[in-house]
């Protein structure tokens, strides 16, 4: 089987597309696991919430707990769908790589670079080890494609700080390069 990895960047539907894949391969009845790390909160501990409304439950995995483990001890999945895979470590990422060798369908869904044009830990390394990757593409609101999930304050950019800051709407917007360099909201 393949391991696949979207990404793009905030704003792009990467959630909606995975809700929505799981229906799609659930409707043809594969058994889907859906998990997201711990770390995104944003909606509950265990609630996977799109911007357009779309939402299920998932399984959440901290930073230090085995995939590996969640996966041998219960039910045989046909897929497995992460979301925010970008907070996923070097280790889950390749336990997730190891599940394919099994024939399990991985698809993970999440930022390729931080609010810096940083790589996420989990990023580089599904870039690394994915078959498949795909951009799910947003644009600026000049018009150009948005590059970069620039994290702002009030009407500013912010260039420096923690790599991780949860959020939404509230803290990030998609730019182009350009206009994060010009630092235009």
């Amino acid at each position: 089987m393949k391991m696949y990895f979207y990404y793009g960047v905030m704003g792009s539907s990467k959630t909606a597309c995975a809700l929505m894949k799981k229906f799609s391969f659930e409707e043809k009845n594969r058994k889907v696991a859906l998990i997201k790390p711990s770390v995104d909160n944003r909606d509950g501990d265990n609630i996977v919430k799109s911007r357009v409304g779309l939402f299920c439950e998932a399984v959440t995995v901290n930073e230090n707990e085995s995939i590996m483990k969640i996966f041998s001890a219960g039910d045989k999945f046909d897929v497995i769908i992460v979301d925010e895979a970008q907070f996923l470590t070097v280790n889950q990422v390749n336990e997730l790589r190891e599940l394919t060798n099994t024939g399990i369908i991985v698809m993970c869904y999440g930022l390729k670079t931080d609010y810096m044009g940083n790589l996420f830990e989990g990023s580089k390394r599904l870039l690394e080890v994915s078959d498949s990757i795909r951009e799910i593409q947003s644009m600026c609101k000049c018009g150009r494609k948005a590059i970069i999930n620039a994290r702002y304050n009030g009407n500013k950019i912010i260039y420096n700080g923690q790599q991780i800051d949860i959020g939404g709407n509230d803290k990030y917007i998609p730019l182009c390069y350009q206009c994060w360099e010009k630092g235009i909201i």
